[in-house]
């Protein structure tokens, strides 16, 4: 073979120089291999991608573990936790505050260090003004509770409080706050509100038994006015022979009539009219009455302020059970009116809308209503009219008969005095009562108590004559 025209063969492992200075074992790869400014490029955009795509899920998925965490947390809560919410609408409201600050009371006394009780620092007051009739006033003040989260434990269960008040909204009449209290526990704890409720319940009523609650009106409701008073027995109030039993065998069979009004068709309603001087004891039967057979007295004052015939009748209409509604003195509710201030009388109520709202219309059931008044001759017929007024008695001043039991009452169990004594004064009284009376004085069964109360029996002979006034017929 020709030298000049053969062709020179490299074995495969000879080294190949090439244009980008590299070596390459047998094969140029120069037009392959990119340049280091296009390979930096692409892997930017290679790099950026897959960073902005780990980043959305990573954000999906947080969103998600969120979002199943709010539905599990909610369905735990449902599934384990159970909610009471009471307003300060119902009655369970004050009692279940009143029940807790009893609690307290204990803890403070006993000193405890593990108690059922966890003392807050969120207190609030709530105070009770009786207001007498000399003028006197006394006030009682109770911590309860205050808006915010408390924690207590009850009969070995954990349980969370949350005292809510709306400040942007206010009931209209009496112009308080919305409140809300709502007691959370375990749902396998829920049996222990009814127990929690009744506790407090009868925490309450224990406050008042034995004692009469003396409601008055407040706006277009009916609120506690005090303390609960205890009851008076009825046999303490003397009146005539028969007048006490006839008006309490008359309630009594009105209280047990119930279907046979509802089965004639005829309202469940009953008016009485007590008449009689003042001090002859028309107000303190009453008192006594309701006391007797548990009842309780809504004092209802005609001359209120602001109060209107929209409202009586809807006071008379949504009185508290078992109470009866006490107007007293009825002949001077009708008076002329004075103005007392600026923005008006003291009371807007017609004679024609206060018999409305005895017997009208819209007039309520399951009522008892009293009135009293001194000068019966005043009252207008339509309001003494039966259907108003179904029972009218006369309350007077004392007899021979009323002055005696009373005396005998006051210094029968008297230690200064043995009993032949007593009725040898008693009936000193009864004589001295009769001359009186034959010459046309007579005197109150109030002055009587009055003289009793602050004298000895033999003084209070001496000085009864005293008393007695004129009664014009």
């Amino acid at each position: 073979m020709d030298p000049s025209t053969s062709t020179s063969f490299s074995s495969p492992t000879e080294q190949l120089p090439t244009t980008s200075g590299i070596n390459v074992t047998g094969i140029d790869t120069s037009a392959r291999l990119p340049s280091l400014e296009g390979l930096f490029k692409n892997n930017i955009v290679l790099t950026l991608r897959p960073g902005l795509d780990l980043w959305k899920g990573l954000g999906v998925g947080l969103t998600v573990l969120r979002q199943g965490i709010v539905l599990g947390t909610t369905a735990l809560r449902r599934r384990m936790l159970v909610t009471l919410e009471i307003n300060n609408k119902d009655r369970s409201y004050e009692w279940f505050l009143a029940w807790m600050a009893h609690q307290t009371n204990i803890v403070a006394k006993q000193k405890l260090r593990s108690a059922p009780w966890i003392r807050s620092h969120q207190l609030s007051v709530e105070t009770i003004l009786e207001q007498r009739k000399n003028g006197s006033s006394s006030a009682l003040f109770k911590l309860v509770a205050g808006p915010g989260t408390h924690w207590f434990r009850y009969r070995g269960a954990w349980m969370q409080v949350k005292r809510e008040r709306e400040t942007r909204s206010m009931q209209l009449m009496s112009g308080v706050p919305w409140e809300t209290v709502t007691l959370t526990t375990l749902s396998r704890d829920r049996t222990l509100f009814p127990q929690l409720l009744s506790e407090a319940r009868d925490l309450a009523m224990r406050g008042q038994e034995g004692k009469l609650v003396i409601h008055t009106a407040w706006g277009i409701e009916w609120k506690p006015f005090g303390l609960p008073r205890r009851k008076r027995p009825l046999q303490s109030v003397v009146l005539k022979p028969g007048v006490g039993e006839r008006i309490e065998q008359d309630i009594t069979s009105f209280l047990n009539r119930r279907q046979w009004y509802a089965d004639r068709g005829i309202p469940y309603r009953r008016g009485y009219l007590l008449h009689g001087p003042p001090g002859s004891g028309k107000t303190s039967f009453i008192q006594a009455l309701a006391g007797s057979l548990n009842y309780d007295i809504c004092l209802l004052n005609l001359s209120e302020r602001g109060l209107a015939d929209d409202k009586l009748n809807h006071l008379l209409s949504n009185a508290p059970e078992r109470s009866f509604v006490l107007i007293e003195d009825i002949d001077a509710a009708f008076n002329k009116r004075v103005q007392t201030s600026e923005d008006g009388y003291q009371s807007s109520v017609t004679f024609s809308g206060f018999l409305n709202a005895l017997d009208g219309v819209a007039s309520g059931e399951e009522r008892i209503v009293f009135m009293t008044t001194n000068h019966i001759e005043k009252l207008d017929p339509a309001l003494i009219r039966p259907g108003r007024v179904d029972m009218s008695e006369l309350i007077d001043d004392s007899s021979a008969n009323q002055a005696r039991v009373l005396f005998t009452r006051f210094y029968g169990d008297s230690e200064d005095m043995e009993e032949p004594e007593v009725e040898e004064l008693a009936n000193i009284l009864e004589t001295i009562v009769i001359e009186e009376t034959e010459s046309g004085r007579k005197v109150s069964m109030a002055a009587l108590q009055g003289l009793f109360i602050r004298s000895k029996a033999k003084d209070a002979i001496a000085r009864c004559r005293e008393l007695f006034v004129s009664r014009q017929p």
